[in-house]
C-alpha cells in the first residue's frame, strides 16, 4: 500500500475556475439535505458549501423547520421545503450533517457525501460517486469486521463499497476504491470542536458541485480546512473556518 503526503500540488490544478462567460449553474448546484432538528449542523455545511466555490446551494428541509432555515442561512443559500423537490441542474447532494430529513437516494449517479447519520444507510455497494465522511466511532459502526490501521481501515472500506471514504482525525486518511490513499498531515488540534466535520462535508460537497472529482475533492476539502484551523488557532469555532477560505483559496491558486 502505496500512500502519500496530502498537498496542494496533488489537485491544485483541478481546482474549478469560473469561466469569463460563465453563470452559476456552469459553477454548479449543490443541494444539502437539511436537518430536521441539529439545524445549525446544516447551516454551517450549505454555507461552506458556497463559500469553497459551488455556484448555487440549495437546502431542502421538512416543512417543520423549514422557517429556521429561510431566517438563519445566508441570503445566497436557497431553502426548499419540499423533500421530493429534484433539478437536472444539481450536479452534487450532501446527506446526513446534523440527521436526515428523509432515507437516502442511491439511485442517482452524481457526486454524493455521506456525513455523519447517512452513514447508518448504507448499501452493499456505492458507486465512485459517493464520498463517505465518518470520524473513528462512525466508521466503526458501519464497518464493524474492518479492522486494522487506521489507513490500513480506509483502504478496506473504500474497496469493499467502491467510493471514496475520508477516515477524519488528526492526521485524516482520503482512501479511493483503486486503493490510491493520501494522509493529511496539514491539520490543527483546535478542529477538535462541534460542527467542524460538517463544515469539511459541505466544503467536499461544494467542489465536487463545481466540478471535481469526488477524490480530488476530498483531498484538497481536507488539506484546506486543517490549513484554516492552523490559520485561526486558538479560540477556534466552526463558523470560522468559512471566513478563511477565499484567502487559503487564493493562496493554493496563486502559489508564489
Amino acid at each position: 500500500m502505496q500512500m502519500k503526503k496530502n498537498t496542494p500540488d496533488l489537485w491544485r490544478d483541478k481546482l474549478p475556475v469560473p469561466q469569463t462567460d460563465g453563470h452559476k449553474y456552469n459553477r454548479g448546484h449543490a443541494m444539502v439535505y437539511g436537518a430536521p432538528e441539529m439545524t445549525g449542523a446544516t447551516r454551517l455545511a450549505a454555507s461552506a458549501c458556497a463559500r469553497i466555490g459551488a455556484g448555487l446551494t440549495s437546502v431542502i428541509s421538512t416543512q417543520d423547520s423549514y422557517n429556521i432555515y429561510r431566517v438563519s442561512l445566508p441570503a445566497h443559500v436557497i431553502v426548499r421545503n419540499d423533500l421530493s423537490w429534484w433539478d437536472d441542474h444539481v450536479s452534487a447532494r450532501l446527506y446526513g450533517s446534523g440527521g436526515l430529513p428523509c432515507a437516502v437516494d442511491f439511485t442517482k449517479d452524481i457526486p454524493t457525501v455521506l456525513d455523519a447519520d447517512a452513514l447508518a444507510q448504507l448499501p452493499d455497494r456505492l458507486s465512485d460517486q459517493f464520498i463517505l465522511t465518518p470520524h473513528e466511532g462512525e466508521f466503526a459502526r458501519a464497518f464493524p469486521d474492518i479492522t486494522g490501521e487506521r489507513a490500513e481501515r480506509a483502504v478496506k472500506a473504500a474497496e469493499q463499497m467502491g467510493c471514496v471514504v475520508v477516515l477524519k482525525g488528526a492526521q485524516s486518511v482520503i482512501a479511493a476504491p483503486n486503493g490510491d490513499i493520501i494522509i493529511n498531515k496539514n491539520a490543527s488540534p483546535y478542529l477538535a470542536s462541534a460542527g467542524t466535520g460538517d463544515v469539511l462535508a459541505g466544503m467536499i460537497a461544494g467542489l465536487c458541485a463545481a466540478g471535481m472529482a469526488p477524490f480530488d475533492a476530498a483531498c484538497a476539502a481536507v488539506w484546506m480546512h486543517g490549513e484554516a484551523g492552523k490559520r485561526i488557532g486558538e479560540g477556534l469555532v466552526a463558523s470560522d473556518i468559512e471566513g478563511a477560505l477565499p484567502d487559503i483559496l487564493h493562496g493554493v491558486m496563486s502559489p508564489i
